[in-house]
C-alpha cells in the first residue's frame, strides 16, 4: 500500500497542517466571512460540512450540492483550499466537480466496508488527498480496511482522521479519544498523514484545547477543528464549535513539539532511560510468565478437584486489594484495574483451556 508523507502531497501543505472552518456551510455570507476571518489567523485550508449524515430524520442534513457553488465562490474571493466530507459516489463526482480540494470519509461511512468501496470506485482516476475518518467504534481494523480500500483505487495521498470513539460510559468526551488505536495506525502505516479532530473528541469547546495539546504531545501531523462566525447559533454541532479569534488564540499558545533532538546531552539521557524501560518491560513480562505457570498449576489443581475456574468470592478479594495496592504505589487505581482485568481475562482462558483438556495430556506436559 503506497502512501505518501504530508510532505509529499504538493499542495503547499506541511506540518502541523491546520484545518478549521463551520460544522455545516448553512449561507454564503456565512460561509465567506467565517472562512475570511479563519484565513486571517493564518490558517489557508476550511472545512465546511455540506451533506451532514445525521442520527436522526428532520434535522438538518446540510444544504447539499448549492452549497458547492458557494465554496467556489469563496475559493476566487478569498484564495483558501476546501475540504469537503462524501459519503456516496455522487458526493465525490459533485465535490470534485466543483474543485473541492480534499474529501474526508466520516465515522459512519468508515463503518460500512460496502460505503467505502462504493467512495473508492468514484475516486478511481482522481489525484486529491482523501482523509479518512476513525469508524464509530473502536475498531482499528475496520479504520485499515477503509483505508486500504482507498489505496486501492490508486489514492496515494491519503491521511486518518482520529475523531474518537463512541461509548456507553458517561465522561466529560463526546467520543473517548482512546489514544492508543490511532497510535497502533500510525505504527503499521508508518507514513500516513495523521490529523486529530478535538471538536468531535470534545463536544464541548471547553476541552478543544487540552485534547489538540494532547495529540500535539503525541507527534500528530495536524488538526481539524469546527470553527464558526457565531458558535451559539449554528446550525448544527453548536457547543463543540469556536470562533475564528479564539482558533488564532489557541494556535499561538499550543506548543508544537519536535519529534526528537539533535542535542547531545538529550540524546545521551534519553537513551539511558529507554534502556532502563526495557529492562523494566522485560521483568515485567517475565513476572507475567510467571505468573500464568502458577494459573496454569491452579487449572489442573481445580481439575482436579472438579472446581469452577471462575470463583465469584476470590474475585471479589482481588478487586479490593488490587485497588489498595495501586493507591499505597501512587497509581492510578482504574488505570492498573484496567490492565489487572486483561492478565485476569488471560488467566481465566488459561484454565478454561486446561478444563477442556484431557487430564492425561496434561499430566504429560507437566512432566
Amino acid at each position: 500500500m503506497k502512501i505518501e508523507t504530508l510532505e509529499d502531497w504538493g499542495v503547499g501543505i506541511k506540518k502541523p497542517v491546520i484545518i478549521a472552518g463551520p460544522c455545516s456551510a448553512e449561507t454564503e455570507e456565512q460561509l465567506l466571512e467565517t472562512s475570511q476571518r479563519i484565513k486571517a489567523q493564518g490558517v489557508n485550508i476550511i472545512r465546511a460540512g455540506i451533506w451532514k449524515p445525521r442520527t436522526r430524520p428532520n434535522n438538518f442534513e446540510g444544504i447539499g450540492e448549492k452549497a458547492l457553488r458557494w465554496i467556489q465562490n469563496v475559493k476566487k474571493e478569498s484564495g483558501v483550499k476546501f475540504a469537503v466530507e462524501v459519503a456516496t459516489p455522487k458526493h465525490v463526482y459533485e465535490a470534485i466537480k466543483h474543485n473541492v480540494d480534499i474529501l474526508w470519509v466520516g465515522a459512519r461511512s468508515t463503518t460500512n466496508p460496502f460505503t467505502v468501496q462504493e467512495i473508492a470506485e468514484a475516486l478511481r482516476g482522481a489525484d486529491i488527498p482523501v482523509l479518512v475518518k476513525n469508524p464509530i467504534n473502536p475498531d482499528l481494523a475496520l479504520w485499515i480496511g477503509a483505508i486500504e480500500r482507498i489505496s486501492n483505487v490508486g489514492i496515494s495521498k491519503i491521511g486518518a482522521i482520529h475523531r474518537g470513539f463512541s461509548s456507553f460510559k458517561q465522561t466529560r468526551f463526546r467520543n473517548l479519544p482512546v489514544w492508543q488505536i490511532p497510535l497502533e495506525l500510525k505504527r503499521q502505516l508508518n507514513t500516513i498523514p495523521l490529523i486529530c479532530d478535538p471538536s468531535h473528541i470534545s463536544g464541548s469547546r471547553d476541552f478543544i484545547f487540552d485534547v489538540a495539546q494532547n495529540a500535539m504531545d503525541l507527534d500528530y501531523d495536524g488538526l481539524i477543528i469546527e470553527t464558526h462566525r457565531d458558535p451559539e447559533n449554528a446550525w448544527s454541532d453548536a457547543a463543540q464549535q469556536i470562533t475564528p479569534e479564539i482558533l488564532g488564540a489557541m494556535l499561538k499558545n499550543l506548543k508544537f513539539r519536535t519529534p526528537t533532538s539533535k542535542d547531545r546531552d538529550f540524546i545521551t539521557v534519553l537513551t539511558e532511560l529507554r534502556e532502563q524501560i526495557d529492562h523494566v518491560d522485560k521483568e515485567l513480562f517475565e513476572i507475567i510468565a510467571q505468573r500464568m505457570d502458577i494459573v496454569e498449576k491452579m487449572g489442573l489443581y481445580k481439575k482436579k478437584n472438579n472446581v469452577t475456574v471462575f470463583q465469584k468470592n476470590r474475585w471479589q478479594e482481588i478487586s479490593e486489594s488490587r485497588h489498595k495496592w495501586a493507591e499505597e504505589l501512587g497509581l492510578n487505581p482504574e488505570f492498573m484495574w484496567d490492565i489487572f482485568k486483561i492478565i485476569h481475562a488471560a488467566s481465566i482462558r488459561r484454565q478454561e483451556h486446561i478444563m477442556n483438556t484431557a487430564i492425561d495430556d496434561q499430566d504429560e506436559s507437566a512432566k
